[in-house]
């Protein structure tokens, strides 16, 4: 099963020059105001975290951590150096540290969604399904969080990691009345009723998922198992070719000659 994280940063922006102070005719002598040694950290703060941001995503770990670690220096409570800092602990295998800014960033902002979501995902990740299932509900909370959809399905995810399929069928079903473009929660849904042995209500949400136009081997292998099921061999057939052709190297392609029971 696919587990996506969602992090949210704003866009970079391009450095400021220093800021000045100028005295002409037409200010009669007043003076613009210069920005607050507080300010400047937060800048300077913003700013190193947005190339940590950059450099993580080249794969530069290393320069990445560098420079967050240089934003918290200048602001030891910006919150959105914390979730840098700690998604590349977690990458590097530091899960201890991960953690630890992980919560920081949710102590510092603790009824935003993202980093309600993002701690979620990371206790959940490391087996603490209980607990991770109260920050993705308060992620939904927020009001002002964009893609509450995501941490539903997170949630689902992590709850059928605790055998919890009816509290999985349901968060899934939650994310999908928010966002019915929701791929992954069309998925897993599809992947939960055919596991519950309602081939016909998964075939649904199955054929939802691929019209989205983004397949993936583990969709055409349950749209391949669900129809074999259901004994529509010539839909299945149709599944199994694409399967093939698209992901030939795929654990999904090796595995057709399993075919689902009926």
């Amino acid at each position: 099963m696919r587990f996506d994280r969602v992090l949210i940063f704003s866009l970079l922006l391009p450095l400021a020059g220093c800021i000045t102070t100028r005295t002409d005719s037409n200010s009669l002598g007043k003076n613009l105001p210069q920005s607050s040694k507080a300010d400047q950290a937060q800048d300077a703060a913003r700013i190193h975290t947005e190339l940590a941001q950059r450099y993580m995503e080249s794969g530069d770990l290393q320069t990445a951590l560098e420079k967050v670690t240089k934003a918290l220096q200048f602001n030891p409570n910006y919150a959105p150096a914390h979730t840098v800092i700690a998604v590349i602990y977690e990458r590097i295998n530091k899960l201890p540290e991960a953690e630890e800014h992980y919560r920081k960033a949710v102590a510092l902002e603790p009824t935003k969604g993202a980093p309600n979501n993002n701690l979620g995902v990371f206790l959940c990740h490391t087996g603490k399904v209980t607990e991770a299932n109260g920050y993705f509900q308060k992620a939904v909370a927020d009001p002002f969080y964009s893609t509450p959809d995501v941490a539903l399905t997170n949630e689902g995810v992590c709850q059928l990691r605790a055998n919890d399929v009816s509290g999985a069928e349901a968060s899934f079903r939650d994310a999908i009345a928010r966002n019915s473009n929701n791929g992954e929660a069309l998925f897993q849904l599809a992947n939960v009723l055919y596991l519950n042995k309602d081939a016909f209500r998964a075939r649904a949400f199955i054929q939802r998922f691929d019209a989205l136009g983004q397949p993936t081997a583990a969709s055409l292998k349950l749209g391949h198992d669900i129809e074999s099921r259901l004994g529509n061999s010539e839909a299945a057939l149709t599944y199994s070719k694409r399967l093939l052709g698209q992901f030939p190297d795929s654990e999904q392609a090796h595995a057709l000659d399993t075919t689902a029971s009926p």
